[in-house]
């Protein structure tokens, strides 16, 4: 027969694990709670863990790890989507995003408060109800929430009196960039452009401000006879902030469709996917090819959207234009994946320049002619020359309109129009001295499906707030006068002919930030 005070030994050792055990299903059930900050919705959550970290997870670029404190207990912050309405009221305020750059803090501060209370709220239930349903007697359940009061304010305390701020400059990172070396590589510097922009929030959120602002102002080309409207966007690079522009121009312009011309993600992983669930946000059709940056993941994630469009090697009438595109032929997120890289060699030119020879292969055995080709890299476009009058493509970051040379064979040239990165490159945006900017381009079709011209839309990178609209009207070649009967020469010479090949008049208008229209 066991003694006394071995009895109580043990029972006292039962109530601690009961309440221990009670304590974690509690943690694990109920310690999270959602706040605002900003216009964003986010989850935060408290667990039981070997080491003090706090976790910051941005899907679906990755996390961010940061040894922030000491003690059994890991702080997780996940941001969420941003709130519509919230959103739209602080850009119809002018101060709105000001005021709410500076109670980023306090939103913060306020989640983390209601946080710990439900935390503590529940590690004592659990561990009263745990110690009612293993011991039935009311005296030990209430030492098992006794114990789990004293254990989550200890562990409360030991956090909070190893807070370490400085922490925040040595992150680690996992999930996308933990398998590429090239852009952990960058990270550093990146870390410190970015740094230059932190200094100023107040001053960039505002900016954003009056981008959206200026957005709304911009004005839209007066087609004759109805027509069609595409928007042409490119490289988005996983970044978030482009698809607000986006929104906003596709209803601001009146936009038919949206053509994507490649690289939506950085990687395609299939992380990454959760990234075009904007796609179906937009209430129009999303014409979208593969780029080089972009898995067969990533164009199945596309292509699960509603009203998207995949294209590899295909045609289809959209928006009442007939669509051709095909996919880069390479997958070269680290430039190094397929067997010939991303480099210009010339393997890699020849390989580009089949995938566009392809393409109008399948459009000459449609039957029909195409309205607009689709290539990510412009060396492709060579191929289609005089197969399509116009042909899109991106891949290299910065927007060119130029004509293809005319030949024997090629009365018709085709007008490459290559698009810019609308989303700033993504993190790459910040490695250079100044930031890439965001780039679109509105094309306006006649009811003939003739190009009659087209808005180029940039905005200025992180931290910058011009916003510019270049247009430029297509002048269509004047109508050839009917040729009449001329005597020849004595000398049967041919009559002079000087007429010059028509080209291509433009007239540019630029919009500043205040909406102020301003010739070029």
């Amino acid at each position: 027969m066991a003694s006394r005070p071995t009895r109580r030994t043990g029972v006292v050792l039962s109530i601690l694990a009961v309440a221990l055990v009670g304590l974690v299903i509690g943690v694990l059930l109920g310690a999270r709670a959602q706040t605002d900050i900003g216009p964003f919705q986010a989850d935060l959550s408290l667990r039981p863990a070997t080491s003090g970290e706090t976790e910051v997870v941005v899907p679906p670029l990755g996390a961010l790890h940061i040894d922030s404190h000491d003690g059994p207990l890991r702080f997780t912050v996940r941001l969420g989507a941003l709130d519509q309405d919230r959103t739209q009221a602080l850009i119809s305020d002018p101060n709105g995003i000001a005021r709410a750059s500076q109670s980023v803090v306090d939103d913060l501060q306020g989640g983390l408060l209601r946080l710990g209370f439900r935390t503590v709220a529940v590690a004592v239930l659990g561990a009263i109800a745990l110690g009612l349903l293993v011991f039935r007697n009311t005296r030990r359940a209430a030492w098992c929430g006794g114990v789990a009061l004293l254990v989550t304010a200890g562990t409360f305390g030991l956090a909070a009196g190893t807070l370490r701020p400085d922490s925040i400059e040595q992150p680690r990172y996992e999930g996308l960039l933990v398998n590429a070396p090239a852009i952990v590589g960058d990270a550093r510097r990146i870390a410190q452009d970015y740094g230059k922009y932190a200094e100023q929030l107040k001053t960039i959120v505002a900016n954003v401000s009056r981008i959206y602002t200026t957005v709304n102002r911009l004005p839209i080309y007066e087609q004759v006879d109805g027509g069609i409207r595409i928007l042409h966007i490119s490289d988005l690079h996983l970044n978030p902030s482009a698809w607000p522009t986006i929104r906003t121009v596709v209803e601001q312009f009146d936009i038919d469709a949206v053509i994507d011309t490649g690289d939506i993600t950085d990687w395609g992983s299939e992380p990454e996917a959760a990234y075009v669930g904007s796609i179906s946000l937009l209430g129009v059709p999303y014409v979208y090819i593969r780029g080089n940056h972009d898995s067969s993941k990533t164009a199945a994630a596309v292509g699960r959207q509603a009203g998207a469009v995949v294209l590899d090697n295909q045609v289809a009438d959209v928006a009442g234009l007939r669509i051709a595109g095909i996919g880069d032929p390479r997958f070269t997120p680290d430039k190094e994946t397929s067997p010939a890289g991303s480099g210009r060699s010339r393997q890699v030119i020849e390989q580009v320049y089949d995938a566009g020879a392809r393409l109008a292969a399948t459009v000459k055995a449609s039957g029909k002619p195409a309205d607009l080709c689709l290539v990510h890299d412009p060396e492709s476009a060579p191929a289609l020359n005089g197969v399509c009058p116009n042909i899109l493509a991106g891949h290299i970051h910065h927007r060119e309109v130029r004509m293809l040379p005319a030949g024997p064979t090629i009365p018709n040239p085709s007008r490459v129009l290559v698009e810019g990165s609308t989303g700033g490159a993504g993190l790459r945006g910040l490695e250079g001295e100044q930031p890439t900017p965001l780039q679109m381009s509105v094309l306006y079709f006649d009811d003939a499906k003739k190009l009659q011209a087209y808005d180029d839309i940039q905005l200025g990178g992180t931290g910058q707030a011009q916003v510019t609209l270049n247009r430029s009207v297509i002048a269509r070649p004047p109508a050839k006068p009917t040729p009449t009967p001329t005597a020849p020469t004595p000398t049967g010479t041919p009559p002079d002919d000087t007429t010059a090949p028509p080209t291509e008049p433009v007239e540019p208008l630029s919009t500043t930030p205040s909406g102020t229209p301003a010739r070029r």
